[in-house]
């Protein structure tokens, strides 16, 4: 029996991640939830299984409620929780992340770090119990800041800038995870891309980045006014890709040390031209209208902005305030290198599916949930 401690599970990759667990008996879960109360953990448990379709009385036979903050001492933790935990997990899995890019950088560093120190603290306990096997440690493509060229999958060495504080303070934690494996802690680090809903429903718990720009891309927010997409690209993700090898990395002893890119590379990249064309295209198929195009150099529509948003309507104002974040992302020439990860991968069944296949039905889901 194999009982996994799990943070972040009410997000998107730790709620996937959590029900691919469930789904093998022999696993037995605690998930660190921050709620107020008893009753309010529990509720938001029960929008889990509603998530997983899955009966509630069913899932509480495996499942233990924590009731903490991933960004407390201890998780917020007694001392009986916390040496409880230590001596009957055998995973730890760490998916919490406040994904915010423009905080201000000590509350995000707050987040990302405390939150892996406390991971640390945990696994390295645990160790001393004799059951403990491993961690995976969710960071993300984005360590490598405004790095060019193709970032390896290995530890980043060396100073550099970056696109957020988001960035920053994942790097920064990351920086103490491959400190900790250095150290002898068998430890996995994932670093996904820009992660979308399953690549074969389109569904996920949470719309995060990636659908703001579907917004973006369909021209409703800025009056059919983009900048140049020019040859510009994205990496994305399907979350169940993600959240399976992630489940197949935890049985893995071999993996420890490794740092996996859960990414699509540069030669599953979607070209932005393409991401808006099927964007248009699923919303015209519901019968939307929608702006003519107009383009305009970059710097252009970036000095455009405030005019934008000051004769916007109330509700884009703040949807049209947040472009520059998403425009720094698009204006990179950046790739994520996954050949010793899809040859891990690969062998154990986990092909990366190509974003073309996906990318409709994760769209429909969003614009269906968006427009009920």
């Amino acid at each position: 029996m194999r009982h996994y401690f799990v943070t972040g599970a009410t997000g998107a990759i730790g709620s996937t991640l959590a029900c691919m667990l469930l789904s093998d008996p022999g696993n037995e879960l605690s998930l660190l939830i921050r709620a107020a109360s008893d009753d309010d953990a529990t509720a938001r448990l029960r929008t889990l299984c509603d998530f997983w379709q899955m009966d509630p009385a069913n899932v509480k036979r495996r499942v233990k409620l924590v009731r903490g903050d991933a960004a407390l001492p201890a998780f917020g933790l007694d001392a009986s929780q916390w040496n409880a935990l230590t001596r009957t997990c055998s995973h730890i899995i760490h998916c919490a992340a406040l994904v915010k890019m423009n905080l201000p950088l000590p509350q995000a560093r707050q987040s990302a770090m405390s939150t892996a120190c406390n991971v640390i603290d945990m696994a390295t306990a645990s160790m001393e119990h004799g059951r403990f096997n491993k961690v995976e440690f969710l960071s993300t493509v984005g360590v490598a800041g405004r790095r060019p060229g193709v970032l390896p999958e290995e530890c980043v060495k060396g100073a550099r800038s970056f696109h957020n504080t988001y960035e920053q303070a994942k790097s920064e934690a990351e920086d103490l995870a491959c400190a900790a494996v250095e150290r002898g802690l068998p430890l996995t680090i994932h670093r996904p891309s820009m992660v979308v809903g399953d690549s074969r429903t389109g569904r996920i718990v949470h719309f995060q980045v990636f659908y703001h720009l579907v917004e973006f891309l369909s021209g409703r927010r800025t009056f059919g006014v983009f900048p140049s997409l020019d040859a510009a690209s994205l990496d994305v993700v399907p979350v169940d890709y993600v959240a399976a090898a992630i489940a197949c990395s935890s049985t893995m002893s071999s993996y420890a040390g490794r740092i996996l890119h859960l990414c699509s590379g540069s030669e599953h990249a979607v070209g932005l031209t393409v991401l808006q064309e099927t964007v248009r295209t699923c919303l015209l198929a519901r019968g939307e209208r929608l702006p003519r195009r107009r383009f305009l150099p970059r710097r252009v529509f970036r000095a455009a902005l405030p005019l934008l948003r000051t004769t916007a309507p109330a509700s884009l104002r703040k949807a049209i305030g947040a472009l520059p974040i998403l425009l720094d992302y698009l204006g990179g020439a950046q790739t994520f290198g996954c050949e010793r990860t899809r040859a891990l991968l690969e062998p154990e069944g986990l092909a990366l599916p190509d974003p073309a296949s996906y990318l409709p039905q994760v769209i429909d889901y969003y614009l269906d949930r968006k427009h009920s």
